[in-house]
This record gives structure tokens, sequence and C-alpha cells, in this order.
């Protein structure tokens, strides 16, 4: 079967109508209803796992517990600091037109679509690509990642062949309660899917 890994990108943590900000590492915000109800709608669609890893911050281990919550043989949550949210520097917990006023379009056209770390922000990048580039070599089974967008993009830049196939994507973003399937067998990886909701 080789490696399917199916990478979740946490529910909301706004309630419909409030002001997006650029929420990273350092605002550990909980999940909103609606992001619960996104996370037990990943738990209903999605297959069972052999493995599991999360970013240890609350909106991304309460859509893993909700995943997870209906499956009696579920896996140990094993937390990855590599999958913790970027830290958005002086833009952190900042509306967006304030970072879009600061970084300007084109800095945040660069970061959806080639993960090029506006100026100021913190991402750490290699410790990122390391993650994933350890991960795709651990062998075969199904394994569940919870993470943010910040981290979740790096998937798709930790190999020249996942970094070509996404370039059909309109974005390396996934939305919140989103997910994307990555395998990996004999032939390399394949991208499954990116930025589903079911």
């Amino acid at each position: 079967m080789g490696l399917i890994v199916t990478i979740v990108r946490h529910g909301n943590t706004f309630e419909t109508g409030e002001p997006p900000r650029r929420i990273g590492a350092r605002t550990d915000l909980p999940l909103v209803a609606s992001g619960q109800a996104q996370a037990r709608a990943l738990g209903a669609a999605l297959p069972g796992f052999d493995r599991v890893l999360a970013a240890p911050l609350l909106r991304t281990r309460a859509t893993v517990e909700a995943i997870l919550a209906t499956r009696a043989d579920a896996p140990t949550i094993e937390d990855a600091d590599w999958l913790t949210e970027i830290d958005h520097g002086p833009d952190e917990d900042a509306a967006e037109d304030a970072v879009l006023a600061r970084i300007g379009h084109a800095a945040l056209a660069a970061w959806d679509a080639e993960a090029r770390v506006p100026g100021g922000w913190i991402v750490d990048a290699e410790r990122r690509l390391a993650g994933w580039r350890d991960l795709w070599r651990q062998g075969a089974g199904r394994v569940l990642v919870v993470t943010s967008n910040g981290a979740a993009r790096f998937a798709l830049r930790s190999d020249e062949s996942l970094r070509r196939q996404a370039e059909a994507l309109p974005s390396l973003k996934l939305r919140t309660g989103a997910y994307g399937v990555i395998a990996c067998d004999a032939d390399g990886l394949r991208l499954i899917d990116w930025d589903r909701r079911p």
C-alpha cells in the first residue's frame, strides 16, 4: 500500500463576520462552534489511521480529537513541534488589512503561491521541510497530520516532484477544515488531493 498521508488544517477560530486576523504560534485560539462542526465533519469523512501527528496548539488538538472521537481503535496522538503554526512577527494577531498595508499584496501572493516568507515573519522553513521529508521516509500505512496553514504548505515544497505537481494548484493554502492527501510508494510522492472540505 505504501504511505498515505492526510494533512488537515484545523477548523475555524473566528466566528462568521468577525474580521480576520493573522494568527500564528503566539496566539493559541480555540475552535469556535463552526470549527468544531468542521472537525466533526472531517471525522465522519476520513478513514481510520495507523498514526496521528498534531501540532501542540488548542485549535489543532481540538480538531484531531474530534476527528478521532468516534474511533475506538484510534492511535495515540503524537506531538510534532515542526507542525506548529508559523510566527507572523510584527503581523501576529493583526487585522488582515493592516498586514496587507505593511507587506503588500505581492508579498502575500508569493507566500500563498510559493511559500516565500514575508519580511519579519519567523517560519524556520528548513526545520519544517526536514520534518516532512522525514515523514515521507517512514514506511507504510495511513498517517493523519493535523496542523495549521503555515506549516501544511511546506509539505508541497518538501520534494521536487510534489513541487511540480503543486504548480497546477491555485494556491498552496489549505482552508480551515480542509485536507490534502499525499501518497508515497516505490514510484515516489504523488499529490492525490489538496484543499478539499468534506
